[in-house]
């Protein structure tokens, strides 16, 4: 067998060089692939030379029916190390394949694009090698590389040590050939592709240097300094985690809601079997006459927007003169499994309102829908507007916020028949959907920041994690509902039926959000994964609302959570008008300016003119809705 054939110093076996590298990490943990090029793959033989086989497509069914990838979910499934690195090796192995599909189908593309590969690798390797040699000598060496920098690779040794360099560029420049090859092999923006580019993401991730101990120069001088001791409490550390079920992200010691988080003074005024409602005192002599109410999301405790004092949105609005009042939802358990998404709203939005204006007085309610919470929020608007009720609710509010479920980024992935089902037979089985499936689905979404760098952190420098509020807060999950989780997945993310008018049917009544009127105020955030916010800007385009759109900085979670501070921060509005005015997402963004500072400040200087005359506060709970227990509540300490 010919040296081009076997891989070796020939020019077939150097293009080659990228398809071995993914094919013996699979060797090695997966079991042998079923053709490897460069090995025994006839177009591989020579460029123009023809062995006779024509390259055929794999049948219909054929990688999903696999035995090795099928024996591989099952055993996966089976392992506790699932519920700490929550990636499915399963659908990466399918993308790698379909990958390798389609390289078979056009061969000489594919070596050419590996040959160009191989060039950039060659070069950056001496790059690397002649950096250091001048270093040694005393000459100037390379500028760093402009952008952000990859905090991956911070430690001092992935720029100063030729063989550490060489390691980084040749695992940047072989994820970067693979998440091209993506593109470079279809290039159409479908959900194959989009599914593919997820998890081919993950793969790359995954198996970054920084995340080996024997290719971390920082984990192996910290095992040295520490005489293994680091290596030692790194095993204990995976070892209370494997027993807990889920990697730990912060100190779970460090914060307790009631004590040190959701800490601003207020009371329980009313309870029901989902939710309690929080009155906060006031801090200033005169408030606004017409309260806020907060709907946040169900899938997450409240105090996401109660944290620390220093990041409080409602202390923030307390001492601006705002009554404020939070919805806080029960944490659903297997008895709670016939709960309809139609409770959420009537024993929601549509209870909570009702004791808020008998506390105020107040005609009126201006609400806030975060995230699920704005979705529902905005079912609720529809609910009374087809019913022709009296609308208690005022100038609204929507933080990333979806009704439009065309475009949901990421999550697409996560939300496909077979994966939806399968979430309804866990349901059915236990009556809720544990917290951890969406937990896990989330943490995929930034892998790196929330998966990996604690694998780093926790297990290879064997340190304790950091004590971080947000984070405490993002492992501090809800369970789902089952009745009304499977109603929600089915009609947004499945079938997207809330903009078609009248397809849903809540309570009798058919939804049209096209029927909803009035003043509203709508954030996205730039780089949020959850709710991109093109998606968030098109509440304008599905209501009647005029809506004044904002575009804050940063993700979903840190976007939202943004308190005013000099110099921090920054987000876009367009003083043109209601957003609905723009064509387009991205015609809205050409007419944006950019402000400096957080939207917060944007947001309650558009919500005075709509919360009437300073009175004075009004009392804590009524005759009616006597405080029931001081905030937070009960119902939030529930795991």
């Amino acid at each position: 067998m010919s040296e081009e054939k076997t891989g070796g110093s020939g020019t077939m076996g150097t293009a080659s060089a990228p398809f071995d590298l993914w094919a013996q990490w699979m060797r090695a943990n997966m079991g042998a692939m079923t053709a490897t090029p460069g090995a025994s793959v006839p177009w591989l033989a020579a460029p123009g030379v023809s062995t006779g086989d024509e390259v055929k497509d794999l049948p219909s069914g054929a990688i999903r029916n696999d035995p090795l990838l099928s024996t591989l979910e099952k055993l996966w499934d089976a392992n506790p190390m699932q519920n700490v690195l929550p990636i499915n090796w399963v659908e990466i192995s399918k993308s790698l394949q379909t990958l390798w599909q389609r390289e078979l189908s056009d061969p000489a593309a594919a070596m050419q694009r590996a040959t160009d590969f191989n060039t950039k690798l060659w070069g950056a390797t001496l790059e690397s090698w002649q950096d250091a040699a001048n270093r040694f000598w005393g000459i100037e060496g390379k500028k760093e590389d402009e952008g952000r920098p990859d905090r991956r690779f911070s430690a001092p040794d992935w720029t100063e040590n030729p063989y550490y360099e060489t390691l980084k560029e040749s695992y940047l420049l072989a994820s970067e050939y693979l998440l091209n090859e993506v593109e470079e092999t279809d290039g159409q923006d479908n959900e194959e592709q989009r599914r593919m580019r997820f998890h081919l993401q993950q793969f790359v991730d995954a198996l970054a240097p920084v995340n080996f101990l024997l290719t971390n120069p920082a984990a192996l001088k910290r095992a040295f300094e520490t005489g293994g001791v680091s290596l030692a409490e790194g095993t204990r550390n995976l070892l209370s985690d494997l027993e807990e079920g889920r990697m730990s992200m912060t100190d779970a010691n460090a914060f307790q809601p009631g004590e040190n988080l959701a800490i601003t003074p207020g009371k329980v005024v009313y309870r029901n079997d989902l939710i309690e409602l929080i009155q906060y005192e006031p801090t200033t002599e005169k408030v606004h006459e017409t309260p806020i109410v907060f709907f946040p999301p169900w899938i997450n405790k409240y105090y996401i927007l109660d944290l620390q004092p220093k990041n409080s949105m409602v202390k923030y609005l307390v001492d601006e003169g705002f009554t404020v009042f939070m919805v806080s939802w029960k944490n659903p358990d297997a008895s709670m499994e016939e709960t309809k998404f139609e409770d959420y709203m009537t024993m929601g939005p549509l209870a909570a309102v009702e004791a808020v204006k008998d506390i105020t007085g107040s005609e009126k309610v201006n609400p806030v829908g975060y995230c699920v919470g704005g979705t529902l929020l905005a079912v609720t608007l529809a609910w009374l507007a087809a019913g022709g009720d009296e609308n208690p609710f005022g100038a609204c509010t929507f933080m990333v916020s979806l009704q439009d479920f065309a475009e949901v980024g990421d999550t697409a992935v996560f939300m496909d028949e077979p994966q939806v089902e399968f979430m309804e037979q866990q349901m059915m089985e236990r009556g809720y959907l544990d917290n951890r499936k969406m937990a896990n689905m989330f943490n995929l979404l930034r892998s790196n920041d929330l998966i990996w760098s604690n694998v780093v952190n926790n297990y290879l420098l064997g340190q304790k994690p950091p004590a971080f509020d947000l984070l405490y807060w993002n492992a501090d999950g809800t369970r789902m509902a089952r009745d009304a989780h499977s109603f929600y997945i089915r009609n947004t993310y499945l079938e997207n039926n809330l903009i078609k008018p009248g397809k849903v049917e809540v309570l009798g009544r058919k939804i049209d959000l096209g029927t909803i009127e009035g003043e509203a105020y709508a954030v996205g955030a730039e780089k949020d994964h959850i709710v991109p916010w093109h998606s968030a800007w098109k509440i304008s385009q599905v209501t009647n609302l005029n809506t004044r759109f904002a575009l804050a900085n940063s993700g979903h979670i840190a976007g939202m959570i943004n308190p005013p501070s000099k110099g921090k921060g920054k987000h876009w509005v367009n003083e043109s008008g209601d957003a609905g005015s723009a064509a387009t997402a991205e015609e809205w963004r050409a007419n944006a300016t950019e402000q400096e500072g957080s939207w917060w400040e944007d947001w309650t200087n558009w919500l005075e003119p709509f919360s009437g005359e300073e009175v004075d506060p009004p009392k804590m709970g009524s005759e009616k809705y006597p405080p029931v227990e001081d905030a937070p509540g009960s119902y939030v300490k529930e795991k």
